[in-house]
C-alpha cells in the first residue's frame, strides 16, 4: 500500500491553497497504515485531519478525500485496530464535511465533475461487505453513503407531458420531489423536478424516476443523476 500512496501525485490533487497541505495527505495516509499503536494512530490521524485530507477546525473536506478513502478503508481492513478506529473516523468527517466553493467535485470513472462527498460514497459501497463486518460504526458509515445516491439513465420513454427514465440507482433516493443535476459529456443541468417512480427490488439495483416536464430526448442514455443538494454542498 505504501507504494501505491506515494505513487499519487498529491500535489496535482487541488485543494484551497490556505488550508490543503499536500505533504500532510502523503505522510500521513503512510503513517496510520505504518502506526502500530494508539500515539502513531492518533499522530498520524492529527496530520491527516489537519489539513491533509480534510481540516477539522474549519470542517472543510478536500478533494485529496476521496482520493484518500480507497487507502483508508484499506487501513480499516489489514491496519491495527487504533488505525482502523482512525481511518474510519476520517472518513466519517470527510463525508460530512463541507468542500471550499472552488473545490467541491473531483472526477471519478462515473463523471468529471462529481460531488466530494458522492465519490467517497461509492468508494464506501464499493466495500459493503468489509464495513458491514466492522460493526456499528462501519454500518452507520454505510447508512451514511446511501443518502449520496447516483442514478445512471438507461432508457427512457414519455409518459404524458413527463418522462419515465429507467436505469440502475445506488444509495436511497428520498421521498418526494427532489431537484437533481444531470451529467452528460462533462456538461451539468438541473432537473427540478424528479421522483422515485418504482424503487429497485431486493437483489436488483433496477429503478425508474419520474422527470416531471421533460422529454426522453432531454434524457439521454449514459447520462448520471446525483442529488442537487450535493452539488451545493458549500463551505
Amino acid at each position: 500500500m505504501l507504494d501505491a500512496i506515494d505513487a499519487v501525485d498529491w500535489g496535482a490533487v487541488p485543494g484551497h491553497p490556505d488550508w490543503y497541505e499536500p505533504a500532510r495527505a502523503a505522510e500521513g495516509l503512510r503513517a496510520l497504515a505504518d502506526a502500530a499503536n494508539l500515539v502513531e494512530a492518533a499522530e498520524a490521524g492529527s496530520l491527516l485531519g489537519g489539513g491533509g485530507i480534510v481540516h477539522g477546525h474549519s470542517a472543510a473536506v478536500f478533494p485529496a478525500a476521496a482520493v484518500a478513502t480507497p487507502f483508508l478503508l484499506e487501513i480499516a481492513q489489514r491496519g491495527h485496530p487504533a488505525a482502523r478506529a482512525a481511518a474510519l473516523g476520517l472518513i466519517d468527517e470527510a463525508l460530512s464535511s463541507y468542500p471550499h466553493a472552488e473545490y467541491t467535485r473531483v472526477m471519478t470513472p462515473y463523471g468529471t465533475a462529481v460531488p466530494i462527498c458522492c465519490a467517497i460514497a461509492d468508494h464506501l459501497r464499493s466495500r459493503t461487505a468489509l464495513l458491514a463486518g466492522l460493526g456499528k460504526r462501519g454500518k452507520a458509515l454505510l447508512a451514511d453513503a446511501a443518502e449520496h445516491w447516483r442514478f445512471e439513465i438507461r432508457e427512457c420513454v414519455a409518459d404524458g407531458t413527463d418522462t419515465a427514465a429507467f436505469g440502475t440507482l445506488v444509495g436511497r433516493f428520498p421521498g418526494g420531489v427532489q431537484a437533481v443535476e444531470l451529467h452528460l459529456g462533462g456538461e451539468i443541468a438541473v432537473l427540478d423536478e424528479v421522483a422515485l417512480e418504482y424503487p429497485p427490488v431486493q437483489g436488483s439495483l433496477e429503478a425508474c424516476l419520474r422527470v416531471r416536464g421533460r422529454r426522453p430526448g432531454e434524457l439521454p442514455p449514459g447520462a448520471v443523476l446525483f442529488s442537487e443538494a450535493c452539488g451545493e454542498r458549500v463551505h
